[in-house]
């Protein structure tokens, strides 16, 4: 019978269908509409949240507006909470809230309860359909499982396979159907995971890629589910998901849901078979799409990124309850302020960022390396001094900062191998086929100066380095700090591989942070031109190729 309706429906004209729609948002926007208003048709909600990163509390965000760096609080649990609520209220039983990742790791309070501290606020919190990301991995397979099991919701994931047994460690996809409408998910997470965090993260977890095996399951979801609408949420980063949107793999796919870069997309990116949106990050915002239905066909869609302002969405008390209850037994030692600051602090930029100009000062001043180097990622809340006043860094700030704290690793390497390691990190962040990218950050550092071409081809982007002030030499060993990742060989130091020398301190990164902020605050700062690229700038939010994005 669905069969038969749905091909009398595709036999109308197009144009009857679009004029019932409009005429129907006509009726809505006079407030005339509800859900049983106009007979033949249906709107359906979907909310995502991405890369919540165990903040659990609203913080300030930093926003690019009209060429500036402003700060607004945004963001906290309760808050989004209530913007579910209301969103439901505004579309009871038609309202589908989806989350695509990375909620168990970013913050101190999930970094000291291994993600526990999650698992009762994500429960009440109304998700239906959650999948995992690249970081669910951080406290090992067995953690990460019972975590996520305890959500009490779907959590889907395609890709991700128990080694040994070669079995699923989720299901692949959910379906919900409302009122006759059957929209299906999808979840897939970055494969490059074993790569991107330390390998030891993701012991025990086997991935798969996007290959023709991914196509035809999505094919057979679409056909076997007899499915209305099917979406992919996937955990791959921006650049992966506009790519994916153009590969047949998604001839099926009507959405994707893409998390990962924490890209604020205002306006789905469309590609040849699917639309794409990614919705920020930290609980900063929440995007909103909505389907339009007319006889059980999708005909029209519209689509925006809610900021959570505390202001317009105040804190949902049950929700608060949970998070002051979760946060009790590590509040003291977290909100120890252990520095200050005159300037702001941040870590939003593509190549330079006074957050890691901050992290490599203090490990350079520990370690007495020519060069301290900090992975490129778009982790912590900004740092925000108010009123003239320098503002305190607390220890919950350092783990906004530096969620993994590893001990410092320290080796020599030549000029050569440093200049052939920033090449490959580059082509990483700015490669034009997106499928070459992890992440979209270049690695930061002090000691050292690089002017380079983001447009160039790998290998030919660097056109000068200088280091203490002096050129780099090939033949030259220069020393050089960075952090332990777990599951490396010894000789590896921040994806460089063959470093001299190689010894692990015994203090840690927060050690030396603390170190460094007990003795030179208040700190100041700033973007120096450390790595400078004149096509990108000094402030350079993201490269998405091929497309018109940009950040705001």
């Amino acid at each position: 019978m669905r069969i038969f309706k749905k091909s009398v429906i595709a036999a109308l004209s197009i144009i009857g269908i679009l004029l019932v729609l409009v005429s129907c948002k006509t009726e809505i926007s006079n407030g005339m509409g509800t859900n049983n208003s106009v007979r033949d048709t249906l709107s359906i909600t979907i909310l995502q949240t991405a890369d919540i990163h165990g903040q659990l509390d609203t913080h300030p965000e930093l926003f690019w507006e009209n060429e500036n760096v402003l700060f607004k609080n945004r963001g906290g649990l309760a808050n989004i909470k209530t913007l579910f609520k209301m969103e439901r209220q505004k579309n009871p039983n038609r309202t589908i809230i989806v989350d695509g990742g990375d909620l168990i790791q970013g913050s101190g309070y999930t970094a000291l309860s291994e993600g526990k501290v999650m698992l009762e606020l994500i429960k009440n919190m109304g998700y239906d359909v959650i999948i995992p990301g690249n970081w669910e991995v951080v406290y090992g397979k067995d953690v990460m499982i019972d975590v996520m099991q305890g959500y009490d919701t779907d959590v889907i994931a395609q890709n991700m396979y128990h080694e040994k047994s070669e079995e699923l460690l989720f299901p692949a996809y959910s379906v919900k159907e409302i009122e006759g409408v059957r929209i299906g998910f999808m979840g897939i997470n970055d494969p490059d995971v074993p790569v991107r965090q330390n390998p030891i993260f993701s012991k025990g977890i086997a991935f798969s890629g996007l290959t023709n095996v991914l196509k035809k399951q999505v094919d057979d979801l679409k056909v076997n589910e007899d499915l209305d609408v099917l979406f992919l949420v996937t955990h791959l980063g921006v650049f992966k998901q506009v790519e994916l949107a153009n590969n047949t793999i998604s001839e099926s796919v009507d959405y994707i849901l893409g998390n990962d870069t924490h890209e604020r997309v205002r306006k789905p990116i469309q590609g040849k078979f699917a639309k794409v949106t990614e919705p920020g990050a930290f609980g900063s915002f929440v995007g909103k799409l909505t389907l339009h239905f007319v006889d059980g066909i999708l005909v029209d869609d519209d689509y925006e990124l809610i900021d959570v302002d505390p202001e317009v969405f105040p804190a949902d008390k049950e929700v608060q309850s949970l998070v002051d209850k979760a946060k009790a037994p590590y509040e003291e030692h977290l909100e120890t302020v252990i520095g200050y600051t005159k300037t702001p602090i941040y870590r939003y930029l593509t190549v330079e960022n006074p957050m890691d100009n901050m992290i490599t000062d203090a490990a350079r001043w520990k370690t007495g390396a020519d060069i301290s180097i900090s992975n490129g990622f778009r982790f912590g809340n900004p740092i925000v001094p108010e009123d003239g006043k320098s503002a305190p860094i607390t220890r919950a700030n350092l783990w906004n900062l530096l969620p993994v704290n590893e001990k410092v690793k320290t080796g020599k390497a030549t000029g050569k191998q440093i200049k052939d390691w920033l090449e490959k990190e580059m082509h990483n962040a700015f490669s034009q086929n997106p499928t070459e990218r992890f992440g979209g950050w270049l690695v930061r550092f002090s000691g050292m100066k690089v002017n380079f071409n983001s447009q160039n081809e790998r290998g030919n982007r660097i056109s000068a380095i200088t280091v203490n002030d002096e050129p780099m030499k090939d033949d030259k060993f220069y020393t050089i700090s960075a952090c332990v990742r777990p599951g490396d060989p010894i000789e590896n130091l921040c994806r460089m591989a063959n470093v001299k020398d190689v010894e692990v301190m015994d203090y840690t990164i927060h050690d030396v942070v603390e170190e460094y902020l007990k003795k030179n605050s208040p700190i100041s700062p700033t973007l120096e031109g450390r790595a400078y690229c004149e096509y990108l700038g000094t402030y350079s939010f993201s490269t998405v190729p091929k497309t018109n994005y940009k950040f705001q």
